[in-house]
């Protein structure tokens, strides 16, 4: 990639070091020359690094990369690093050994993200284009680009930054250091906390799936409930591009802390998803659903409403959860459709195949 610093903001690994949060991961450096006389300008991978770059290695797999790479630092774990302890490289100064290298590198592309951010925004305040209510705390140092909407009562914590053409409706909530990229929309009474990151095309807080039927005079109709509560959004949520995240009709959809919601999925009214859950791309949970704590969730797993699901659970991809989950664990599961008369007659059949299967194989056991 290209080199982020240039030459005048070079820094050295010292200073780079002592800049990262390495809170939980044990690290030193061992070198060839003297730390301080060590300058990054970037962070890569080992094939593309140049002899200005920070990378890592965490894998055995790419071994025969680090002979090759122009990486002036390597960072990588101490299982690895007897391997490549006596290697003759002309380019690598030092290594960065980890308990945890994969995480470290994490943490120092952190820093230089947030350097480019810093840098990007420098200067920049409230694009005169946007349109904003005169009944609004704003906090310092917000960024609010082209073509915004924020309406009246809005609050807006310090350094956060709204990207353009987004829309802030009445009585929204955003907490600091948040960074909504262009075109997200937050409906009316949203509150959102600290250090969230929105990609473009979030809708938070639109209006749930929510009708009853309605059989009063001749015609059958649906009849819309309307949705009266909101959406409450923790602190560290990063919520990829696409997604949606309805309203609660009468109580509040929650999203906790630390939680990852990748591309294109939808969250129904009513659901709760806790503490430090991922949930990978196109996922779809109904209403009024209860996910744990630490769960991971993946791509396209479908999720019917009205369940609970504990702590620790990881669903597969494609899966489709039907009945509450009670115990940690890995679970995955895809049925062949057919009609719904059929699947009800075959859906009790296939659970119970492999003890079907003993019985056919030890017709004499008694286990």
């Amino acid at each position: 990639m290209p080199l982020i610093l240039d030459e005048h903001n070079a820094i050295s690994i010292i200073k780079l070091m002592e800049s990262v949060n390495t809170t939980g991961i044990k690290w030193h450096i061992i070198s060839k020359v003297e730390n301080d006389t060590i300058f990054v300008r970037g962070i890569s991978t080992l094939l593309s690094a140049s002899s200005c770059d920070i990378s890592f290695f965490s894998n055995y797999r790419y071994l025969n990369d680090i002979y090759k790479t122009q990486a002036c630092v390597v960072i990588i774990e101490e299982k690895f690093y007897k391997h490549v302890e006596n290697i003759e490289s002309k380019n690598i100064q030092c290594f960065i050994i980890s308990d945890n290298a994969y995480l470290l590198y994490t943490r120092i592309a952190q820093w230089f993200n947030n350097f480019i951010s810093n840098i990007c925004m420098m200067g920049r305040n409230i694009d005169r284009t946007s349109i904003i209510s005169t009944q609004v705390n704003i906090g310092k140092n917000v960024v609010i680009g082209p073509y915004c909407v924020i309406e009246e009562n809005v609050e807006i914590g310090d350094n956060s930054i709204i990207g353009a053409f987004s829309l802030i409706g009445s009585g929204v909530k955003i907490g600091s250091n948040c960074r909504f990229f262009p075109r997200v929309t937050l409906y009316k009474n949203v509150c959102i906390g600290n250090n969230n990151i929105f990609h473009s095309g979030v809708v938070i807080g639109s209006d749930g799936f929510g009708y009853a039927q309605d059989h009063s005079g001749n015609n059958f109709s649906w009849s819309k409930i309307p949705h009266f509560g909101t959406v409450l959004i923790g602190n560290n949520v990063e919520i990829g591009a696409n997604t949606t995240i309805d309203r609660g009709s009468l109580d509040s959809t929650v999203i906790s802390d630390g939680v990852k919601i990748d591309n294109q999925v939808m969250i129904g009214h009513n659901v709760t998803v806790n503490e430090s859950t991922a949930i990978a791309a196109c996922v779809g949970i109904a209403g009024s659903t209860m996910i744990g704590k630490r769960c991971i969730i993946g791509g396209a797993a479908m999720i019917s409403g009205h369940l609970n699901i504990v702590d620790d659970v990881h669903i597969a991809g494609g899966t489709a959860v039907i009945s509450n989950i009670t115990k940690a664990g890995r679970y995955a599961g895809v049925y062949p459709y057919s009609s719904h008369i059929e699947w009800q007659k075959n859906a009790p059949i296939i659970s119970h195949l492999a003890k079907l299967r003993k019985m056919i194989m030890f017709p004499h056991s008694n286990n």
